[in-house]
């Protein structure tokens, strides 16, 4: 828990030179000034996975899922249907390639936690530690014009990171 909320804050300090650029918003309007998701990919050498985590604003989630599927969407919620609509917007929204090769996710599930939706995902057949992973990562990007997607990628302990704000969507890993 202490090592999550540390992620987690320490994305809000890296983002925080970036508040208050967006427009205002309207007095007791209770959307806040930055769109931002957090993506943890961990190569799990013992298991042949990886272990993709998403981390992204539950409000922000609803309004994305509702433009995508075209009804209310509510996140505290338990459902098949709603499983369903989680796994298909992020396979949508986040690709991989694992040294050249196409990676399937495997929707894991999904859990809140204070103000975030957490969707868990598993690429398998990653045997030998990756030398390279490709991401596109444009969640939230057709709803938010001012998204930044935060992406973690560890490999062997080696951790790279990296930053993308709408629209760019491209992202590379080396190790």
């Amino acid at each position: 828990m202490a090592a999550s909320l540390f992620k987690w804050l320490a994305v809000m300090a890296f983002c925080t030179p970036f508040v208050g650029k967006g427009p205002a918003l309207p007095a007791g309007d209770i959307r806040h000034p930055l769109y931002i998701s957090v993506t943890e990919i961990n190569h799990n050498a013992k298991d042949k996975t990886l272990e993709i985590s998403v981390k992204i604003f539950t409000n922000d989630f609803e309004a994305a899922l509702e433009k995508t599927g075209g009804g209310k969407v509510d996140l505290s919620t338990s459902s098949g249907a709603l499983d369903k609509l989680v796994a298909a917007y992020v396979g949508k929204h986040l690709r991989l390639r694992v040294d050249g090769k196409a990676a399937v996710l495997s929707y894991v599930g999904r859990e809140n936690k204070e103000d975030g939706t957490w969707s868990y995902f598993q690429v398998d057949g990653v045997a030998e530690a990756p030398h390279k992973i490709e991401a596109v990562d444009d969640l939230l990007y057709e709803t938010y014009s001012q998204q930044i997607n935060i992406m973690h990628v560890t490999v062997g302990g080696m951790r790279k990171s990296t930053r993308l704000d709408c629209p760019e969507g491209n992202a590379n890993f080396v190790f």
